[in-house]
């Protein structure tokens, strides 16, 4: 069964799915370009205009590519095809379609009722098959390959817009399509922001430097930190690490099937906490990574989300206290059959450049 059959199983038979998220139309068809996914008993197709034609019947060879043409765009070249079907029903993504977008389906497509699909793609999408995962090793191969070679550039003078980009061009060189998301790179003081953007901070000797980054390989993402010193660190942040790096290999080595986000990312933060700084680990555990940096699974204290084998997620404590600095380690982790597997190699002990 492909995929497009996985999520009309989850449909009524009468049902047609109108897909507008890029991230579901590639992880269903292969396509990457523009356009729109049409997908039904008997119905398999990419919506799109002239630019993307040629790649589409490359990407996806069991879809046919239908061309918009001059006063009949995308939806109503779905319509075209729902009627040559007598499909009058269609479940649309309710979350990414807009208001006025929603308008002009309803003006574009007389007669068909529209239902919420309900994130039955990202269902899908949870569960990693072994390809999937071929791909996001070795996306997590070059991001750990470009770590150790940062680790040789890294010095004191340097402002983590210069390690930004080099780190980035190392990804590349390596082969990753595109870079997973922004890297973070965040040194003294500034590695209290969790999500702070590189700028024109020199690094100091005594800083620690956190980096946040990851690879893509066909598709799929890697999701990686590390925190490095550049010279001797303070003893609270030699503290500090040594807290976040307990927190993230015990978490880590307690992943198993069956375990809910909450049960896995209350035992990073009791650590956390138990050592006095509950109140600076303020965002969760981690979170699912595939085509999407971002996915479900979710690991946080409110998720109910139970692990199963094949999904990918993060574990990535982190201790940040304001106008000192902070520490974040992070791993992209496998759940398997019997625990998990770290996909991210790269050793995680405090590295002294």
């Amino acid at each position: 069964m492909d995929r497009s059959e996985n999520l009309l199983a989850l449909l009524d038979s009468d049902t047609a799915a109108l897909i507008h998220n890029s991230s579901n139309i590639f992880y269903l068809s292969g396509y990457t370009g523009e356009g729109l996914l049409l997908v039904a008993a008997g119905i398999r197709a990419v919506i799109t205009d002239f630019r993307y034609v040629e790649a589409a019947e490359k990407q996806c060879p069991e879809f046919k590519i239908h061309a918009i043409r001059p006063g009949v765009g995308h939806v109503k070249v779905a319509m075209e095809l729902l009627e040559q079907a007598g499909i009058k029903k269609l479940a649309i993504e309710d979350n990414i379609i807009t208001v006025r977008a929603m308008k002009d389906m309803e003006r574009d497509m007389p007669g068909v009722e529209f239902v919420p699909l309900d994130f039955k793609p990202e269902q899908l999408r949870r569960v990693k098959d072994a390809e999937e995962l071929r791909c996001i090793e070795r996306a997590c191969e070059m991001t750990c390959e470009a770590f150790e070679y940062i680790c040789t550039y890294i010095r004191p003078g340097m402002t983590e817009r210069q390690i930004q980009l080099e780190l980035d061009h190392k990804m590349l060189s390596l082969g990753s399509e595109k870079l997973a998301f922004n890297t973070i790179v965040a040194s003294g003081e500034n590695g209290s922001l969790p999500h702070a953007v590189p700028g024109d901070r020199v690094v100091q000797a005594g800083d620690m430097v956190t980096m946040d980054f990851g690879a893509r390989y066909h598709g799929y993402d890697a999701d990686m930190t590390r925190t490095v010193a550049v010279g001797q660190p303070g003893e609270e942040m030699r503290r500090i690490y040594e807290i976040v790096l307990k927190a993230q290999e015990v978490s880590q080595a307690a992943i198993k099937p069956g375990m809910t986000g909450c049960e896995l990312d209350k035992i990073a933060r009791d650590i956390i906490a138990e050592a006095g700084y509950g109140e600076c680990f303020g965002h969760s555990l981690g979170h699912g990574v595939g085509i999407d940096i971002h996915e479900e699974p979710r690991v946080s204290s409110r998720s109910n989300d139970v692990l199963e084998p094949g999904h990918i997620i993060t574990i990535e404590p982190g201790i940040y206290v304001p106008g000192l600095g902070g520490v974040r380690i992070e791993n992209t982790c496998v759940v398997t059959e019997d625990g998990g597997r770290p996909l991210c190699s790269a050793s995680k002990e405090l590295r002294v450049l």
